[in-house]
């Protein structure tokens, strides 16, 4: 389960406050989710401004219940002004926001909202064991299950995209990293003799550290790449940013996990080059 970075950072003392917090998180969720939809939509990702609105969607009808409740409760809807406190560390887009749109999938994003819900739950339960007030610890118990049960209903949409994307896939043999690199390489060599002026060198001198490192991986190769065991995301071949930053999730993956030092070192010495590349792709495309 995925933890909160701190517990919350003092006990609640009252239920306008309780009420207060929950509204402050159910509209930051609300609103992240909103800013990835409007984000996919300039990237004209239908496909994942629908998975993001269905997400607003979902966090608007908790907004709603949080506000029926505080109305139950004292005839008002929640007053932020009650917060003592800002509730930290419940919502994280994990960049969903700057990385490239081809590498999102409907998948990717119900896995965000699952941690997402993770965290939420993980601090109600907090709040619950630091109030020593009866009314205040069944009403942040609620709150938990509430979490409990949104996090059943996007582990179940996350499941449905898991098998959905492994259907959608062809049948094909995964690609090798040595081939991505080759063709990243050849990307920044196109692009290079459209330009002018200091990034055409630059541009080449990643070039060829792009295909050194594909020489590098066709004679002593990591071995398969779990990430890329389904098949590549649509697209990701056509533009050197996205794919770019697939082979830095999969040098950061084989960094961390293969069995011996000097394979996870030079991993990394793989992963720094795709954060250069990817670096000056995007200052040039600003």
């Amino acid at each position: 389960m995925s933890l909160l970075k701190s517990e919350p950072f003092a006990a609640v003392t009252s239920m306008d406050e309780l009420l207060a917090i929950a509204f402050a998180m159910e509209q930051e969720a609300i609103d992240g989710y909103s800013k990835l939809a409007a984000h996919m939509r300039q990237e004209n990702r239908p496909d994942m401004v629908a998975v993001f609105e269905r997400l607003v969607g979902e966090e608007s009808q908790h907004l709603g219940n949080v506000v029926h409740w505080s109305e139950r409760v004292s005839g008002k809807q929640p007053d932020l002004s009650n917060l003592r406190w800002e509730p930290a560390d419940t919502f994280d887009d994990e960049g969903a926001g700057s990385i490239a749109p081809e590498l999102l999938s409907a998948y990717r994003a119900f896995a965000m909202a699952v941690r997402n819900e993770e965290r939420a739950f993980l601090f109600w339960t907090y709040v619950a064991a630091q109030t020593d007030q009866d009314k205040l610890r069944e009403a942040a118990e609620r709150m938990a299950r509430e979490e409990l049960g949104h996090l059943a209903t996007l582990r179940r949409e996350r499941r449905q995209a898991f098998h959905h994307r492994r259907a959608a896939k062809p049948a094909a043999n995964p690609p090798e990293l040595s081939e991505l690199e080759q063709r990243l390489a050849e990307h920044l060599d196109a692009t290079a003799g459209k330009e002018s002026g200091p990034e055409v060198s630059r541009q080449q001198d990643l070039a060829q550290q792009a295909r050194e490192r594909a020489s590098g991986l066709a004679a002593k190769p990591f071995g398969p790449s779990p990430l890329l065991k389904d098949g590549l995301p649509p697209n990701v071949l056509e533009r050197p940013g996205p794919l770019c930053e697939l082979l830095l999730d999969c040098y950061l993956d084989f960094g961390e996990r293969l069995p011996d030092q000097e394979s996870r070192s030079r991993a990394q010495r793989f992963a720094a080059g795709a954060v250069e590349c990817r670096s000056f792709i995007r200052a040039l495309v600003q």
